[in-house]
């Protein structure tokens, strides 16, 4: 129920929207590289997988490089790809929602944003 403002442009309309959490968890975050499932093209960098969202994974933070199986749905062609690790980290990570700043419909349970994609909301203005 936390109010806050999306420092990140995961997704167009996001930097600079009032986003709301609806969830909070500390657990291994991940920027990934992966071709989707569905063909097209690679996608590079993305932000963010959870370990939890990683076939097998473990406990330990994953080392850049590791090739790993998504069971993350968070994008069409995504759960089941084979994917990159590009690099790892361990925080907090927040499930939001927000409506976009170019317009368009709200935005519920986006996965994930961390404690440095968000800024406190100035309650004052």
């Amino acid at each position: 129920g936390s109010k806050a403002i999306i420092e990140s442009d995961h997704l167009k309309g996001m930097k600079g929207a009032e986003a709301t959490i609806v969830g909070a968890y500390s657990t291994n975050a991940y920027a990934v590289s992966y071709t989707p499932t569905t063909g097209g093209e690679k996608v590079s960098n993305h932000k963010w997988v959870i370990q939890e969202e990683i076939k097998n994974a473990g406990s330990e933070l994953l080392e850049s490089k590791t090739q790993v199986t998504l069971e993350a749905d968070h994008m069409k062609g995504m759960k089941g790809a084979n994917a990159t690790i590009d690099f790892g980290e361990r925080t907090t990570v927040y499930m939001i929602d927000y409506t976009p700043t170019n317009g368009g419909e709200r935005v519920t349970n986006h996965k994930w944003v961390t404690d440095a994609e968000l800024s406190p909301l100035d309650e004052s203005q």
